[in-house]
């Protein structure tokens, strides 16, 4: 082969050379733009996939947040009603427990007070209507229970028309009164009646009354204290 045709081969392997070479430049670049930007896509998948787990995080936090206030919140004024209630009731307690104190008023006068029991054990007789009845008073009353006894017999029988034999209880009493009892349980004053067996008992003291008018009064006095409930439906 001539040094013409040599030259023109090489020459021309040069070309394929750079040919291939400009190929493999073109589609190296062509896979690395690809790969960059598949990358770059996976990259904002990744990206946008951890910000909704981080949106649903928050979002699942913050349902817990306010679940959590809300109960906060119901506890809280589920306590301040306790609170109130519990003032409430205080406060009616106190009143009883005044009214309790003032009971011993009625008994300073003897006079007034023996017409008192005597009104007593005469709604106490027309109560149990028997012919036969037992009487319970505390130790300090025994004169002025049997003063009252005489008048409060011959009242029944006018006002019943049927006779009755009263008997005061020598050896059981009512507890004494608040400024002599030594415990807690006292006796503000009364009478307590029953039949000879006790089967039927008729409570007349002062104490009993009273709690049976306070209970009576009660939804009065809490209107009066508290106004009207909010929450009431019926009305008086």
């Amino acid at each position: 082969m001539s040094g013409m045709d040599e030259a023109a081969v090489k020459q021309q392997l040069d070309h394929m050379v750079k040919f291939i070479y400009r190929e493999a430049e073109e589609k190296a670049t062509e896979i690395a733009s690809k790969a960059q930007e598949e990358c770059s896509i996976e990259k904002q998948r990744l990206v946008q996939d951890e910000k909704l787990k981080v949106a649903k995080v928050y979002e699942t936090k913050k349902k817990q947040i306010e679940v959590k206030k809300k109960i906060m919140y119901s506890n809280a004024l589920n306590q301040s009603r306790l609170t109130v209630l519990k003032a409430r009731e205080e406060g009616i307690q106190k009143i009883l427990t005044d009214a309790h104190r003032r009971l011993a008023d009625l008994t300073k006068n003897p006079e007034a007070y023996r017409g008192l029991l005597q009104k007593l054990i005469v709604q106490g007789l027309l109560r149990l209507g028997e012919v036969d009845v037992h009487i319970v008073a505390r130790a300090e009353d025994k004169t002025l229970v049997e003063a009252a006894i005489n008048g409060a017999v011959q009242e029944y029988k006018t006002k019943s028309q049927k006779d009755v034999r009263v008997t005061l209880e020598k050896n059981t009493h009512l507890p004494p009164g608040p400024e002599f009892a030594k415990g807690p349980d006292f006796c503000s004053g009364g009478v307590i009646l029953s039949t000879p067996d006790g089967k039927i008992i008729c409570s007349n003291t002062l104490d009993a009354r009273l709690s049976m008018a306070f209970e009576q009064q009660l939804p009065k006095i809490r209107t009066i204290l508290f106004g009207e409930s909010q929450t009431r439906v019926h009305r008086d």
